[in-house]
């Protein structure tokens, strides 16, 4: 325990590289921003290695500095990549079925396992029909049935 306090920088550099390679499955930056906050209270451990509280200060400011102003920046450029897709907009063209009878104003349908409120393109849409989403409009699909034509 004693070798643990004189040598606290361990821990720091083990949590960032744990949250470092974590951050491979997420891939949304925000692990990645902590793990930089790790690695600055690694490195104050290491000029400082008895003052625990400026280590957590250092970490804990640098994670907050990189999480409001590197990472927004970062998913700005990795979005404006040529050819980059959201998941939501992968969904595009998906098919699903209607769980419930879809109109203009109201409806559900599953869709990729997962259920979403839908409203049709056009007409009404029987709950049990096969749809595919025409598009994607905040929290709600736009849908019309899978054998049918684009109205």
């Amino acid at each position: 325990m004693e070798w643990l306090g004189e040598h606290l920088w361990v821990f720091w550099m083990g949590l960032a590289a744990v949250l470092g390679v974590t951050e491979l499955l997420t891939l949304d930056f925000t692990l990645l921003m902590l793990a930089s906050g790790a690695l600055a209270g690694g490195l104050v451990a290491l000029a400082l290695p008895g003052v625990l509280w400026v280590q957590i200060a250092a970490a804990v400011v640098v994670a907050v500095a990189m999480l409001a102003l590197a990472r927004p920046t970062l998913l700005r450029k990795v979005r404006a990549l040529p050819g980059y897709r959201s998941s939501v907009d992968k969904m595009i063209g998906s098919s699903g079925v209607a769980l419930t009878e879809i109109t203009s104003g109201a409806g559900e349908v599953k869709v990729a396992g997962e259920v979403w409120t839908a409203r049709s393109v056009e007409g009404t849409i029987a709950a049990g029909t096969e749809i595919e989403v025409y598009k994607i409009d905040g929290a709600i699909v736009i849908v019309y049935p899978r054998n049918l034509a684009l109205p």
